[in-house]
């Protein structure tokens, strides 16, 4: 039985204001197939030739999905959770092309698409802002890149992270905050993640905005980026797929880096991504840096294989966030969840037990641990200073 109440959470306090961030939305393969209006279902991969084994290995393991299923339906508790919480903007990265387009990207061996028909998907989980700077975003090449930019515009929802150029690709997204002020959302990728380097927008090449390293170099860089498009009392985001997809262990060049972005460019919230499975969580200088949110949407249901990092448990981040002392964490709720049937669910007393678990140990280094309260609800508490990584 979940230990979620249907009861809400107050709404963000007046100078706050609350964003909803998770990991990966991957809706393509799999869940493309069971949306009503599927892409071919062929793939190029060394063992799957065609997505439906995707939804055949998942009913396996929990039953039958009776699909085609309507748009909301991959989204399932998140929906009523969202809604409950009621964040101002809803932001995530999505590691999935919107494309028909059969140019398969040659010698890789996942090639992630949606059917631009399916974007009702998101529509209908009302998201603001999808971050692309990933490494699937180009699984289709360039055609499937922007048919994917035209796909989010024409549906109104903003991206930041790929682009025409590189000057597209750099600049941010941008978030009317309610009154006054703006969120900016600023997408990054990193080679650590899988983006092969030909991905890279340039002057002249479309693609996606890769950082080459994590250095101190590339840190005052993108600080440089930051201040040419911050205005004063502006909010600033820095979504960034970094690092491999297994393992807790962060690197100190990601957590040095993260701490750059925080002193040099003022960033607000790092909003990292890639490990598929929660990571630790930092409060640096009253700023938010969650290191990698884990999986959210996926078709890996029924695939074999680190069972023990519990990649079917999935966290929504609701982020407080202060305008009147620009960009300070207030507070942070996270809602533990789990994929079932390709839908997400409430996670049980023990499986949000086990996730609580896991973000005390990783935390530890972090001077960070999260409590549950009555509605199921984990929260982070932070205060003293972290004691330095090794």
């Amino acid at each position: 039985m979940s230990v979620m109440s249907a009861s809400a959470n107050p709404p963000s306090a007046s100078g706050t204001f609350r964003i909803f961030l998770c990991g990966d939305v991957m809706t393509g393969r799999g869940i493309d197939q069971i949306l009503p209006h599927p892409c071919d279902p062929t793939l190029h991969e060394p063992y799957v030739l065609d997505a439906r084994r995707y939804v055949q290995l998942a009913e396996e393991v929990h039953g039958m999905i009776h699909w085609p299923v309507d748009e909301s339906y991959i989204w399932g508790d998140a929906l009523e959770v969202c809604d409950r919480m009621g964040p101002d903007f809803r932001i995530v990265n999505l590691e999935t092309a919107i494309t028909t387009s059969d140019r398969y990207w040659p010698g890789k061996a996942i090639h992630y698409r949606m059917s631009p028909r399916n974007v009702g998907c998101l529509t209908a989980a009302r998201i603001d802002c999808c971050a692309l700077a990933n490494n699937h975003l180009l699984d289709w090449g360039s055609e499937g890149m922007l048919e994917t930019l035209e796909t989010l515009r024409r549906f109104g929802i903003k991206a930041a992270g790929a682009g025409r150029d590189r000057s597209e690709a750099e600049s941010p997204a941008t978030l009317e905050l309610p009154g006054n002020g703006r969120v900016l959302v600023f997408s990054f990728g990193t080679p650590t993640s899988g983006i092969p380097l030909e991905w890279a927008a340039t002057d002249d090449r479309p693609g996606v905005h890769l950082l080459p390293d994590l250095s101190a170099t590339t840190a005052r860089a993108v600080s440089q980026l930051v201040a040419r498009h911050r205005c004063g009392g502006d909010i600033v985001v820095a979504s960034i797929h970094w690092g491999g997809n297994w393992g807790y262990t962060i690197p100190g060049s990601q957590r040095q880096f993260a701490r750059r972005l925080v002193d040099e460019a003022g960033v607000a919230v790092v909003h990292g991504h890639s490990s598929h499975h929660v990571q630790g969580i930092e409060v640096y200088r009253d700023r938010l840096i969650l290191y990698g949110c884990g999986d959210f949407l996926t078709d890996y249901e029924g695939i074999r294989g680190h069972e023990d990092f519990r990649p079917d448990l999935a966290l929504m981040y609701f982020a407080d966030i202060e305008t009147s002392w620009p960009g300070r964490l207030v507070r942070l709720q996270m809602a533990p969840l789990q994929s079932y049937r390709f839908r997400l669910r409430r996670a049980t007393n023990d499986d949000t037990l086990e996730i609580s678990n896991t973000l005390n140990r990783e935390g530890l280094s972090f001077g960070t641990r999260v409590r549950l309260d009555s509605h199921g609800m984990l929260e982070l508490q932070w205060g003293r200073a972290a004691p330095e990584q090794a």
